[in-house]
């Protein structure tokens, strides 16, 4: 699953940080769950609240705060176990940055942010978003903090592919049409796993959500705070849910901003991300056919119609990709199409630059626009070097969760029920969900509940027309969690705080800075 936010609410800004979000290579777990919220998986266990001995050099260490390259931040390096059950077989060095709490008003302590991914680097979205653009209030009282999780970007990342394998990758199609395209894309994700294994074996193993909430319960000790505040959103919501799980005593103000639903099997939780991308598409067809720069549709076309439209195109690429102008050669085609297509539905502020992309790509057989949006999805930088997006979103999620399908048969097997929650993106989404089958480690986790008995509330947010975690999920969620306070935003995007409502950002920082949290079941525009 790859669930991120970008550094504005956008997956096509510098990165894509939460991006949120659920990437389109697959989010998954195995099972049979039939409902959300189903108390047919268990609830995940609570840690004994006392600290083992053997953790308790890692609980008592001192950051060495430095400089680093970004004016009015501090960088430091955090100790992990690698091996919770083992704590002596050796640590991981976990990146962290602050920026201290700039005054006026009393010091209310630590605020860690997560983007999501997994994969999103929570250092980079502080410096380069939270620290700076959080309400001024908010960094007025609190050190504002981030530590890239284990395996994520300065965090000893995982490694799998080089660029240039990357594009490769990157360009494999995923609508294969016979056997031999089957086998090419089972070749690619063969591949791509024996990479990750090859370059990353002493960490693969341990790179789990439920290491990386052990690893912040240790920071929120080192960092000398009681309890933990956050916010996480897009995967970041599981990473915060997570903890709550196991730390619930731990709990201070916790914000969950774009809920994954932990309980569900893969897929229930692909089929759901699939309608939910449908939905995002939906809106922005409805919206381009009021546009004079429309090129799926003209004023009056239905949505499905656009739909239709766009696979038309998709399929002519399949067949004859179009150039981009690239350096490295790279030209058009339905995998990279499809991809800019979905970069753009996290948020409607990029649904201008994605009608510009498709025209030109459509009348002027001109593919640079849709390749750029690829990019960022990707985090490919005009160099051809990737960031590690991609390796550690696939690291987290195939151990965290068993493969959504194990062969291709399966696969075709489920292709209807895709198809049918989204005729525009299904069928792809489908094969992306085949790529934790050849992963060269076990998984170790299960879908699970979490309800995190006894904590502090815990504000959980739900946008009503997210593409990458659809609503039900923060209601599921919601259900789960014991202290859960539901916040709604009916609106387009993925997540909602800082996306222009007042009613949502007044609600969560009134919960950040004074403790309140808004009433269960409010709802914003």
């Amino acid at each position: 699953m790859h669930i991120r936010r970008s550094l504005r609410r956008s997956r096509t800004g510098v990165t894509l940080l939460s991006l949120a979000a659920l990437l389109v290579s697959g989010c998954s777990a195995a099972g049979t769950t039939s409902s959300a919220g189903s108390t047919a998986v268990a609830a995940l266990v609570a840690l004994p609240r006392a600290t083992p001995s053997a953790l308790a050099p890692y609980y008592g260490q001192k950051l060495s705060w430095r400089g680093c390259g970004v004016p009015g931040f501090e960088c430091a390096t955090l100790k992990a176990p690698l091996d919770y059950a083992e704590p002596g077989a050796g640590d991981v060095r976990l990146a962290v940055a602050r920026k201290k709490a700039t005054g006026p008003g009393k010091r209310l302590g630590s605020l860690l942010v997560n983007p999501g991914g997994p994969g999103g680097s929570a250092v980079g979205y502080l410096q380069q978003y939270a620290g700076i653009g959080y309400p001024a209030g908010v960094r007025a009282r609190y050190d504002m903090v981030a530590v890239d999780p284990r395996g994520v970007a300065r965090s000893e990342p995982v490694e799998c592919l080089d660029g240039r394998a990357m594009d490769t990758y990157t360009q494999t199609d995923t609508t294969p049409d016979d056997q031999r395209e089957t086998g090419e894309l089972v070749d690619a994700y063969k591949g791509f796993a024996e990479g990750c294994g090859a370059h990353s074996a002493r960490l693969l193993r341990h790179v789990s959500t439920v290491e990386a909430a052990r690893d912040m319960d240790i920071l929120r000790a080192v960092l000398g705070d009681g309890k933990l505040t956050y916010v996480g959103a897009s995967y970041g919501t599981f990473l915060g849910a997570t903890y709550a799980g196991l730390f619930p005593n731990g709990v201070g103000r916790l914000v969950l901003d774009g809920a994954l639903d932990p309980s569900l099997p893969a897929r229930r939780l692909n089929l759901d991300q699939t309608a939910g991308f449908e939905t995002a598409f939906q809106s922005f067809a409805k919206d381009c056919v009021t546009r004079p720069d429309c090129p799926l549709g003209g004023k009056g076309t239905a949505p499905a119609k656009v739909g239709e439209n766009l696979k038309a195109f998709f399929r002519k690429l399949d067949a004859h990709p179009i150039p981009t102008g690239d350096p490295d050669g790279r030209k058009l085609g339905e995998a990279l199409a499809t991809t800019g297509v979905i970069a753009a539905m996290y948020d409607e502020s990029t649904w201008e630059q994605l009608r510009e992309a498709l025209n030109s790509a459509i009348k002027d057989k001109d593919g640079a626009g849709l390749l750029a949006l690829s990019d960022s999805y990707y985090e490919r930088d005009a160099d051809g070097r990737y960031a590690n997006l991609m390796a550690a979103n696939a690291a987290v999620n195939c151990l965290d969760l068993p493969a959504a399908f194990s062969t291709p048969d399966q696969v075709e097997k489920a292709l209807p029920s895709f198809e049918k929650a989204s005729p525009v993106f299904g069928e792809g989404l489908a094969w992306a969900s085949l790529n934790c089958a050849y992963w060269p480690v076990r998984p170790t986790g299960e879908p699970h509940r979490i309800e995190a008995k006894g904590a502090a509330p815990i504000v959980v947010v739900g946008t009503t027309r997210d593409p990458a975690t659809p609503y039900r999920w923060a209601r599921s969620l919601a259900h789960q969690l014991t202290s859960a306070r539901l916040l709604t935003y009916e609106g387009d995007g993925h997540t909602a705080y800082g996306r222009g409502s007042a009613c949502i950002d007044s609600a969560i920082d009134t919960y950040l800075l004074h403790g309140t949290p808004p009433t269960d079941g409010k709802r914003c525009k």
